[in-house]
């Protein structure tokens, strides 16, 4: 294998404790905090760790996580840190990092679909007999390539786009195939129905179902390409109410049935 998973695991902690690598690490490190706070200091540097923020560090990294007293959302004293983490090297890693400059810290948006594979690796991980080594690396490798994506994502936006559109922008991709209204994303980020309209079609140039119907047209297209379902499953998983306004939908978009539309990609 390529890489080498030594530990992955979810963490919480309600007390104060204090985690050091003053010496330097031996391994990537890898971290997502997912609840409460934490403070980090790599390499000199101190930084306040929030949900959402992922930590990435090097072999030779000085790192030190603290987990003491913080005032919450409410004004009140609390101690509370969770995250996903893992440790891990080899020649693969070693490849991936040096592609390109890679922050210490930075604010994911959307982490769903980094919690997925973290928590199938612990999952993996966890097992005593039959665990699959093959798996594991490419499931690590998955993750790597994942961050690769939010990073360049965050990247975007923090130049593009305000904190709010990114997270209505996240919402429908990740609700997209699942009936949904306006005020769903409305109710996500805050804001009131016309003010959430308003400002994702400012910033996208269409409008939240506009960009719903591109998402579930995408699965639809890819389904029809490639696996055996009736049109009526895939309008189901696609996220369509119903087949005939699919089949509506479908051929004004592609000009075409999805029955000729699948003639013609045989």
């Amino acid at each position: 294998m390529n890489t080498d998973i030594l530990l992955c695991e979810y963490s919480y902690h309600a007390e104060q404790k204090q985690f050091n690598w003053l010496q330097g690490l031996d391994y990537y490190f890898l971290r997502l905090q997912t609840e409460g706070n934490c403070i980090a200091r790599v390499n000199g540097r101190v930084e306040e760790l929030t949900p959402g923020d992922l930590l990435l560090c090097k072999p030779g990294d000085a790192c030190e996580l603290i987990i003491d007293e913080y005032i919450d959302q409410v004004g009140e004293k609390s101690i509370c840190s969770g995250d996903y983490y893992i440790l891990c090297r080899g020649p693969w890693l070693d490849e991936w990092w040096h592609r390109k400059k890679r922050p210490v810290i930075k604010q994911i948006t959307n982490q769903d679909n980094l919690l997925i594979l973290w928590k199938e690796m612990i999952s993996e991980k966890r097992r005593i007999y039959e665990k699959d080594e093959e798996l594991l690396d490419y499931l690590l490798r998955s993750l790597c390539l994942s961050i690769d994506t939010k990073l360049k994502d965050a990247e975007f936006y923090q130049k593009q786009l305000s904190l709010p559109v990114i997270a209505m922008k996240s919402y429908i991709e990740e609700h997209a195939n699942q009936p949904f209204k306006i005020k769903d994303v409305a109710n996500h980020v805050g804001f009131s129905v016309s003010r959430t309209s308003h400002l994702f079609k400012e910033k996208f140039g269409k409008t939240i179902i506009e960009y719903a119907l591109e998402i579930r047209l995408n699965t639809a297209v890819n389904l029809i390409k490639y696996s055996d379902m009736s049109f009526e499953q895939v309008s189901e998983i696609a996220g369509f109410s119903s087949y005939t306004y699919f089949h509506r939908v479908f051929r004004k978009m592609y000009g075409v049935s999805p029955t000729e539309f699948l003639y013609h990609n045989k």
